[in-house]
């Protein structure tokens, strides 16, 4: 019967700490991409962009509308203004 506790044991730990694991990788994509947004290379932006309009939350919109005002190139600026609409009419 210790052997099956001890197993159990193991493998609710591994699955803890794999949740754990997930949860800090995605949380430094989401920071990582954050800071993409407002690089020097339009492509980045353009990635960075992508990936923020794929997760809708209160903070990103904001970070996204303050994104629309910095941004200099038309076809970036009107592809955040298209993803901000459609974020805000979900969180809405």
């Amino acid at each position: 019967m210790s052997t099956w506790s001890n197993r159990s044991t193991l493998v609710t730990a591994g699955f803890v700490a794999g949740a754990v694991a997930g949860m800090l990788v995605w949380s430094y994509q989401i920071r990582r991409s954050r800071r993409a947004l407002f690089a020097r290379s339009p492509v980045r932006r353009l990635a960075a962009l992508g990936h923020l309009a794929g997760q809708p939350s209160l903070e990103n919109a904001r970070v996204l509308a303050e994104y629309v005002r910095w941004e200099s190139q038309p076809m970036l600026r009107k592809r955040a203004e298209v993803a901000l609409g459609r974020m805000q009419r979900l969180l809405g």
